[in-house]
């Protein structure tokens, strides 16, 4: 019997491998005898509008095409494991929902963000959950010019949780830790991180909106070694999602987790009450604090680190109130 031709997908788009990337085979293709055939949709003429039967027909041909590389392992991943297809395609639609239609984010200064280059993104963190950070993501992507990607920094827990350390790779989320997220700068990547830690996001309800340490100003001294700015974050309506009213500190050291939140909701609802509160957020960016400046030793002087360190919290809790102040109400 005579091999059946096998045509491409996405043949006649070539694919161009960025530096640091890899490419992954994981399965063998599969057997030519299966695919015989796939014709992509007709181009439709320009100024010519595109009807829904051939609208589907280029959705489901993509689908197909996505689906076939996933299956033939041919995508690539960065040296960090980062899948910026699989974020575009599958991660970024998951997340979309939350953004426009749950939580209704609101996005301001959003031409604060360099159109090109490295530059670090730093923002309060709050919720218990740590849901802000992925609308900070979504906000950078849907909302800029250029749907640049942010490149999330995250506490050693992530990566130890089964699941959650695979997505969080995948969405080109990294260690907390200056090594990678220099690297990150110097290649041009914006770079998202939340200082406050488990001390923000573990928050109580009652101290809502005020910000927590934030640790030695270890995220300025690497905006000053990559010559990057800061762009100061300010997120309001996370704070109200899983409004945390006690900690059972007991059952979190025997689970080996920093807090056990106690909500109105949680436990007593049992899975129900880990639904979050649909509040109405704001994601505002701030003007950014340029870092190039200054010369490569001033990475190493500590009074510098703790007056910019101290600059980007008062500027993020100066735009919190103003926010507060603003917002007609939690939920609208």
């Amino acid at each position: 019997m005579a091999d059946a031709k096998v045509i491409r997908f996405d043949e006649d788009r070539p694919r161009r491998r960025g530096a640091g990337t890899r490419r992954v085979r994981a399965v063998p293709a599969p057997a030519p005898e299966l695919v015989e055939e796939a014709v992509e949709p007709a181009a439709a003429e320009p100024g010519a509008e595109e009807s829904g039967g051939a609208a589907w027909d280029r959705r489901i041909a993509g689908g197909l095409a996505f689906l076939r590389r996933r299956v033939t392992g041919d995508y690539e991943v960065d040296e960090f494991g980062y899948d910026k297809e699989l974020t575009d395609q599958v991660l970024m639609s998951l997340m979309r929902p939350l953004f426009d239609k749950y939580f209704r984010v609101e996005v301001k200064g959003i031409e604060n963000i360099p159109a090109e280059g490295g530059a670090l993104i730093v923002a309060n963190h709050s919720g218990t959950l740590p849901l802000d950070g992925l609308m900070m993501q979504v906000a950078v992507h849907d909302h800029h010019p250029a749907q640049r990607h942010l490149r999330l920094l995250a506490a050693d827990l992530v990566f130890m949780l089964p699941v959650v350390n695979e997505l969080a790779r995948k969405a080109g989320h990294t260690l907390a830790c200056s090594e990678d997220a220099q690297r990150l700068l110097e290649a041009g990547e914006l770079v998202g991180v939340m200082p406050e830690g488990f001390k923000g996001i573990g928050k109580p309800f009652g101290d809502r909106y005020k910000l927590q340490r934030f640790g030695r100003g270890g995220f300025v001294s690497t905006a000053l070694r990559a010559g990057t700015p800061i762009v100061p974050c300010s997120i309001v309506g996370a704070e109200e999602i899983y409004p945390m009213v006690g900690n059972a500190k007991t059952v979190a050291r025997l689970l080996g987790i920093p807090y056990f939140p106690i909500t109105p909701t949680f436990p007593w609802l049992g899975p129900l009450g880990a639904v979050p509160l649909p509040t109405k957020w704001t994601i505002q960016f701030g003007e950014p604090i340029a870092t190039d400046g200054y010369p490569p030793e001033a990475a190493e002087d500590p009074m510098l680190m703790f007056n910019l360190t101290d600059e980007v919290r008062e500027q993020i809790q100066h735009t919190l109130y103003k926010l507060l102040v603003q917002r007609r109400s939690v939920f609208f």
